[in-house]
């Protein structure tokens, strides 16, 4: 069995700012990357951020790779690892300024579909068994609670108000397990699991950004989305969301960081 690419689609969350996330997809894997936003000015890697930095960095590996999907996020890992220390410019100022990032990644093992995930990627997986996540089912509550505790509209502004870069440098100095430049800690961060799959499955990795449809803004259920996805596609979806956050242009509705959030998804079936 293989992957067969149906679309891919990556969304800036704003046009003047570079999109931090990648998809992407080989033969028997395929990868999603979300690069956690900058909280601080380039220059610990040179002139690009560290958000783009790691997220092209990790698409390169991804790109590069083939074998079971553990053999492949190991030699991911450590190729991030090993470039950190050719980039790197200078000492970062503190572990907030660390380029960090959440990826899903799935590859096809016999007759099993397995997937790797570290932070809130999503993976959706659908059979003839019916609609399952592959990575734990999306939960952003805490994460609209801390953005609800900074004030009504914080998020229209951006990350980049001096209240929200504090709380977010902050929360950064806080042990997560995240893809990172430590490839011992995203070794042991990352989590598996397997599902059975058959000639036909679609299986559909996402970003935070573009899972906000059902996990934040509830315009879908899982099978609703899906059954979307199969009429109307990507582009269908992506419009509905840039609709509902331009609706809600002061985050006052569903209160979050940032008014639109990178939005990326690749859309594969088994062949």
């Amino acid at each position: 069995m293989h992957f067969d690419l149906i679309q891919s689609l990556s969304l800036a969350g704003k046009p003047d700012v570079p999109n931090d996330d990648r998809v992407g997809s080989a033969d028997r894997h395929a990868w999603v990357i979300d690069g956690a936003t900058d909280l601080g000015a380039p220059g610990l890697l040179g002139e690009r951020g560290g958000a783009a930095w790691l997220s092209a960095t990790a698409q390169r590996a991804f790109s590069a790779a083939s074998g079971p999907l553990r053999q492949v996020c190991e030699s991911v890992f450590v190729a991030i690892a090993q470039a950190y220390q050719q980039d790197r410019q200078r000492e970062p100022l503190a572990t907030w300024e660390l380029p960090r990032a959440a990826f899903a990644a799935v590859a096809l093992e016999g007759d099993e579909l397995v997937c790797a995930h570290l932070a809130d990627c999503v993976v959706l997986h659908r059979s003839a068994s019916g609609i399952h996540f592959l990575t734990p089912e999306p939960d952003r509550e805490a994460e609209r609670a801390e953005a609800a505790a900074l004030g009504p509209g914080t998020g229209a502004h951006g990350v980049r108000t001096p209240a929200v870069l504090a709380d977010r440098r902050v929360a950064r100095e806080r042990p997560r397990a995240v893809l990172g430049i430590d490839a011992e800690l995203s070794r042991e961060g990352t989590l598996y699991s397997r599902a059975s799959v058959s000639l036909g499955d679609d299986v559909l990795l996402m970003s935070d950004g573009f899972a906000a449809l059902f996990d934040t803004y509830r315009a879908y259920d899982p099978a609703g989305f899906i059954e979307r996805l199969l009429a109307h596609g990507l582009d269908d979806l992506a419009r509905t969301l840039r609709g509902i956050e331009h609706d809600d242009a002061a985050c006052l509705r569903y209160p979050r960081f940032k008014m639109s959030d990178d939005a990326s998804a690749i859309w594969l079936r088994v062949g």
